[in-house]
């Protein structure tokens, strides 16, 4: 199967037909939340074909990350619905072998708590998991594979994590709040409690930590936290409202995705301003930059696809997915 372009998305200049490979993956597996068909997909970076599908038990995941070595992957069951609206309660994480692609164990909280993302402290080596209905992050043994510990938000709606580049700090985007809250890792306790905008979604941290961002999704703008301060600096204005963002990993470019306007916005850090942006197909997710920074994937949930944005020059190849793409990985 040779990757496939969508023909009814024509964006001249930008994407092209996926009869050669991209850029070089340094081994490695691309790894996809397919929401609606409740698997997780097996992408191959090099010939841009998702090449295996792993039931997740019958439930709906919508994050998944890779363990440290890449045997194997975590993928919070989060329910049927969207953060902040009625469904069921998801209580459980599967866990996937990826060369045996199986399910091979279930972590089970015991109660509905909506776990959603999850990150591996740099550090620690230990899986943090949003669990929003807890108002906590929950901690993890991925060995043992048994919850050993939380840390308070202080918030409801804790949906997304990142850690700050020494393990020591986390901080959640609280959706319904309009907060982020700043987690002692170590301590488990919350630190302090931004406020940012009326509604919020996704977090990112810049590659040396100085900078957390946000997307605001009622208006066209994009918060610039200070971890220093632990304030809002300034706002990056954006062709529409954001969602997922991911920056490279020289700290260069941070991507945005643009659902309101099927684009991705290439900020330019060390001015905070947006210098282009690149069409995708329909309503574009979550942003990963692969760890060689040559190519940022974005899943784009209502195509069906992935589109994969070469840094160096910004044209977008397309790779064929699952239903309802969302969640991005990568195993090496």
């Amino acid at each position: 199967m040779t990757w496939v372009l969508a023909m009814t998305f024509i964006f001249a200049g930008f994407l092209t037909p996926l009869s050669a490979a991209p850029s070089s993956s340094s081994a490695g597996v691309l790894l996809v939340a397919n929401k609606g068909d409740q698997t997780l997909g097996l992408v191959d970076p090099d010939s841009g074909r998702q090449v295996a599908t792993i039931v997740e038990g019958g439930f709906t995941g919508h994050e998944v990350v890779a363990s440290l070595d890449g045997k194997k992957a975590f993928v919070p069951i989060y329910g049927n619905s969207g953060v902040g609206m009625t469904g069921t309660d998801g209580s459980t994480i599967a866990v996937i072998d990826l060369g045996e692609h199986k399910l091979i164990h279930t972590v089970d909280f015991g109660h509905g708590v909506r776990p959603h993302c999850a990150v591996f402290g740099p550090k620690d080596g230990l899986l943090y998991v949003t669990t929003e209905l807890d108002k906590s992050v929950a901690v993890i043994d991925p060995q043992s594979l048994k919850i050993v510990g939380s840390v308070p938000t202080g918030q409801a709606e804790s949906h997304m994590l990142a850690i700050s580049p020494d393990g020591r700090k986390g901080y959640t985007a609280n959706v319904g709040p309009g907060t982020v809250s700043v987690l002692d890792l170590t301590g488990r306790k919350t630190l302090t409690v931004i406020p940012v905008a009326g509604h919020i979604q996704r977090i990112s941290l810049s590659p040396d930590g100085h900078w957390a961002f946000t997307s605001d999704t009622e208006k066209p703008r994009l918060a610039v936290i200070n971890t220093a301060t632990n304030k809002v600096d300034r706002w990056i204005t954006l062709p529409g409202t954001g969602y997922g963002t991911a920056p490279t990993p020289d700290g260069k470019w941070l991507l945005v995705a643009i659902p309101s306007t099927n684009e991705v916005a290439a900020v330019n850090v060390p001015t905070m301003r947006v210098v282009r942006t690149i069409k995708v197909p329909p309503s574009p997710q979550e942003v990963l930059v692969r760890p060689d920074g040559m190519v940022a994937y974005v899943s784009c949930s209502a195509s069906h696809q992935i589109a994969a944005i070469e840094i160096n020059d910004w044209s977008v190849k397309l790779i064929e997915a699952g239903r309802g793409a969302d969640g991005l990985a990568w195993a090496k």
